[in-house]
């Protein structure tokens, strides 16, 4: 589990594409520090899983490798990245650790579109078009991870827009230490929507089937 506090901003340093699936070796000398084979860790939000760690000419770990298979391929900004770009980094919380932003699980839900950038004294206002299906998981003052940073929804769009769409504010931190203060208009990010209404909405589909299975 993460709770989408960035801990590192780190460098593709080599993406290759299979038929099906692509490996992804990122520099990130801070969550590589004390990562190990079979490792988690979440890249632009996304949970992967160390395959493969480098070391530089001190023996200091640097680098780290993983797989991306098909299913995160096409649900995510992953397959898109080059040698150079940078991408958020976080190893999971300790169990018994501070949860700082919210519950992420590092399981992209979609890809969203940054779609305006307003900024303002001390902050930037981002708004993010998002695809249909998860715009009901999106409140105003609810979480959302974007590209793996956790962020309170400051507006959301009114039911039965044409285009889904929320914003988020973002403070000087967070436009200096994550991808989000890099990215422009039309950029792709990864969505996590909160797990919980997820559950939530789950649970209640059960209920009423089992309701109308009662009455039948």
């Amino acid at each position: 589990m993460f709770t989408g506090i960035v801990e590192e901003l780190g460098e593709v340093v080599a993406l290759t594409r299979g038929e099906t699936s692509a490996r992804l070796t990122v520099r990130g000398p801070l969550v590589t520090g004390d990562a190990v084979h079979g490792a988690s860790i979440a890249v632009d939000g996304c949970c992967l899983t160390v395959v493969e760690i480098s070391h530089d000419d001190d023996g200091a770990p640097v680098d780290f490798t993983a797989d991306a298979m098909l299913e995160t391929l096409e649900r995510t900004t992953l397959g898109g990245l080059r040698p150079g770009d940078r991408v958020d980094l976080e190893r999971p919380v300790a169990a018994g650790g501070r949860l700082g932003g919210h519950v992420v699980q590092g399981h992209v839900d979609g890809v969203g579109e940054i779609a305006a950038r307003v900024p303002g004294d001390r902050w930037e206002v981002v708004t993010v078009s998002i695809p249909e299906e998860l715009a009901k998981y999106v409140v105003e003052k609810g979480s959302i991870a974007v590209d793996g940073v956790s962020l309170t929804v400051t507006e959301v769009s009114a039911a039965g827009a044409e285009r889904a769409w929320f914003s988020v504010s973002l403070i000087p931190e967070t436009l200096r230490a994550t991808t989000l203060g890099r990215k422009g208009v039309g950029d792709p990010v990864n969505l996590e929507v909160d797990v919980l209404a997820k559950h939530v909405e789950r649970l209640l589909a059960d209920r009423a089937v089992a309701g109308l299975e009662a009455v039948r």
